[in-house]
């Protein structure tokens, strides 16, 4: 049996195991499994390896994709680049177990974005510093964005939510959500940006995907911003990490 499977904390929002299951009863793929596996700490990371010697391949979410790189053996370019991993490969070589760490991310990011902003232009405003904000900053700039940061105290490299004004609004062209602030169960919740700052030349894009419309997007929605879900990103990303799972290339 093949034991593929999901770490962070909490994982009660997460869609992962659903579509995995789902994608092994559609497509006649036997002899795999994709567990949840809630980790309260990255500490307990060695534990979980020793106790499913089955283990193939792992996703990591919120909050582990950054502390999960001190106990991976190697990462590749992108990972080392970024500093955030969201895919764990498992390589048995010698009785002995290798770690290898990768970014799906990435290709679900770039996907959703072109799917709804064609022509990159302007500056993306990124919401929140953990492992997915990294990646986001990454793709976005390779595709050509300039890239701003915010965060909820100013800190090298970000400004604060209360710094966000008309005339920095005007330059914006995207927005990304990467914190979990609107995720279930805390559906009502919203990041706090100025709202009235908005208008039909601002695209939102929301990293949460459960639920799929968020408040962040519904207020977008409301003053006329073009709206990208998180659910393409989930099956990109979800797709990408069964490929370097499944092909000897990675």
């Amino acid at each position: 049996m093949r034991l593929f499977g999901l770490i962070g904390y909490p994982l009660g929002h997460s869609f992962s195991q659903k579509y995995f299951s789902a994608k092994f009863a559609e497509e006649n793929i036997a002899g795999c499994e994709y567990h949840n596996f809630p980790l309260l700490s990255i500490d307990d990371f060695p534990d979980l390896i020793s106790e499913n010697p089955d283990l193939c391949g792992l996703n990591v979410t919120i909050p582990y994709k950054t502390e999960i790189l001190k106990y991976v053996d190697k990462t590749d370019n992108i990972v080392s680049e970024i500093g955030a991993a969201n895919v764990l490969k498992f390589r048995k070589e010698s009785g002995k177990t290798q770690i290898f760490a990768y970014n799906s991310d990435v290709t679900g990011i770039k996907d959703s974005v072109l799917s709804c902003v064609p022509e990159v232009s302007g500056t993306a405003l990124i919401l929140g510093t953990g492992g997915s904000s990294k990646a986001v900053s990454w793709t976005l700039q390779k595709m050509g964005f300039r890239v701003l940061i915010i965060s909820r105290t100013r800190k090298n490299g970000t400004i604060a939510y209360e710094e966000l004004n008309a005339d920095l609004m005007s330059n914006i062209s995207l927005i990304v959500n990467t914190t979990p602030v609107g995720m279930f169960p805390n559906m009502e919740a919203c990041p706090g940006i100025d709202y009235s700052l908005l208008d039909n030349r601002h695209t939102l894009f929301d990293l949460v995907y459960n639920p799929e419309f968020t408040q962040f997007l519904k207020k977008g929605k409301e003053r006329g911003c073009k709206i990208i879900t998180g659910i393409n990103m989930l099956y990109s990303q979800a797709e990408r990490s069964w490929e370097i799972w499944n092909d000897d290339k990675f």
